[in-house]
Parts: C-alpha cells; structure tokens; sequence
C-alpha cells in the first residue's frame, strides 16, 4: 500500500448507508467494520514502525520499575535480569514496540470503536457518545500511567518472597509479559464505569439502579482489583479500587442527570420547570 493510499484511507470517513427507517443492512455494517479495522491496524503498525526508532528508551522505560524495586530491597535479595535464547532479543524488541504501539495508539482506535456504535444510537445520543470517546482515549492512559506508577511496589513485594542465599534471576520476557499485563488491566479497568454509562444511554440501566446496587459495585470493585492486579500486594489492588470507586460514583451521577434529562424530554410537566440544574 502507498503512503497516498494509506492516507487516503485515514482520512475519508465511512459512509454509512442508512435507510428510510434509519437502520443499516447488515453488508453496510460489515463494510463500516473492515473500514475501521483497517484504519486502526494501519495507524498501530504505523506507530509501531516509529516505536522501532525509540526502542532504547522504550526499553530503559521498561526496566525502570524493576531498578526501583531493586533499589528499595537493597542488598537484602540479589537478583537481575537476564534473557535466554538466539531468538529472545529480537521478540522482545517487536513485543516491546507492538505494546507500545496499541498502548499509545489506543486514543484513535478507541475513537473507532466508538464511532462503530454511534450509528446504533438516537440522534440525542450521538452527541454524548462523541464526548465519551474523547475520554475513552485519556482515561486508557491515565489507567496504564496509574499502573506503571504502582508497578515498582508489586514487583518489590514478589521478589522480596525470594528465599535468603538464593539469587532471583528473573526472565526479561516473563518480566515484560507481567508489566503488560499490569498495564492492560488498570488501563481496561478505567474503562468500565465509562461503559456503565453507555449501558444506561442505551437504557439497559438506570441511575437509581447503579445507586440501589451501589454497596455491591464496592465490594465487586475490590474482588476485581485483587483479581485483576497480577501482583500480590494490598498497595496495587487498592491503587486499582479507589480510582475504579471514584469515576463509578461519576457514572452514577451522569447516569441520574442523563436520566433527568430524558424525563424531562418526555413528561410536559418539566417544560415549565425552571429551576431545573439541566437544560436542553
């Protein structure tokens, strides 16, 4: 594929062929869907090439949690990082740039999914899905920034389990494989209370739901983070749970005003209300 071409298919938007009942045949769904797909594999790969060019930082970047906690144990646990194998180098440069890429690419591919939605919503609700997929993008990086934040602790506290004499030699792959799963899940994790509110514009729940079902979604939010946190430490799982906690508590509130606003738009008695905080 040429540069012009690629561009090309950045920039052209799919068109969705709706009817005269406003719905799309199944075909013009699919098409919507490879478009997309292809736009989001193009700009990772795309990203993933200019990974290749930072690959030293990306790889110092990696390594700092670990020399954290080392520095934090002190000379009580010897360990290093080592790596094993012909091949072992070269995979773990392409999986540290693939990571990369899906990680700093994930605004424009969020973005796309989002816009694969939106032509199954009402015209009312299209101008929210637009704000939500602004945020999905920032609130993914701000899970994975807060993950690789709490990093250096759960790794001190796994290694610190290491036997007395003993040397931890810790495989740089298996090492990767446990940081990007710390990443994934705090970046997913931040996510889930954004989808929440989707259920609640796609009427699946309410506001008064989420309140009623409140003590559960604490509990289930810390049996999640200590699920989900692949290390052990109590630090990490509640680094998880209190920011999961806080934008569920912002999903219930948009959830009660969004569903105000659609009570209003359906019961004439609002009209004359004005004192009403929500306004079309």
């Amino acid at each position: 594929m040429s540069i012009s071409g690629a561009i090309g298919i950045l920039s052209t938007r799919p068109r969705h062929a709706v009817g005269t009942d406003g719905r799309m045949v199944l075909t013009d769904h699919l098409r919507e869907l490879r478009a997309r797909i292809m736009r989001s594999v193009l700009v990772v790969v795309v990203v993933f090439g200019i990974s290749l060019f930072f690959y030293d930082q990306l790889l110092e970047l990696v390594r700092r949690p670990y020399d954290q906690a080392v520095a934090a144990l002190g000379q009580e646990v010897p360990t290093d990082l080592v790596i094993s194998g012909v091949t072992s180098p070269l995979m773990l440069q392409l999986k540290l740039c693939g990571v990369a890429a899906v990680i700093l690419s994930s605004p424009y591919w969020l973005l796309q999914i989002w816009g694969f939605v939106v032509p199954g919503m009402r015209s009312g609700e299209k101008r929210w899905t637009r704000v939500f997929a602004a945020v999905a993008g920032p609130l993914f990086l701000g899970g994975v920034a807060l993950g690789y934040y709490v990093l250096p602790k759960g790794i001190e506290v796994l290694i610190g389990f290491t036997p007395v004499d003993v040397t931890n030699l810790v495989d740089f792959g298996e090492f990767f494989s446990f940081l990007t799963r710390m990443l994934l899940v705090f970046g997913i994790a931040m996510e889930i209370p954004l989808f929440v509110v989707m259920l609640n514009l796609a009427g699946v729940v309410s506001g008064k739901a989420i309140g009623r079902h409140r003590p559960w979604i604490v509990i289930g939010t810390f049996v999640f983070a200590a699920v989900a946190t692949p290390s052990t430490d109590p630090f990490s799982m509640l680094m998880l749970a209190f920011p999961m906690l806080g934008l569920f508590i912002v999903a219930e509130i948009v959830s009660r005003l969004l569903d105000r606003r659609r009570g209003r738009a359906q019961d004439p008695a609002w009209a004359d209300d004005e004192v009403s905080p929500i306004h079309d």
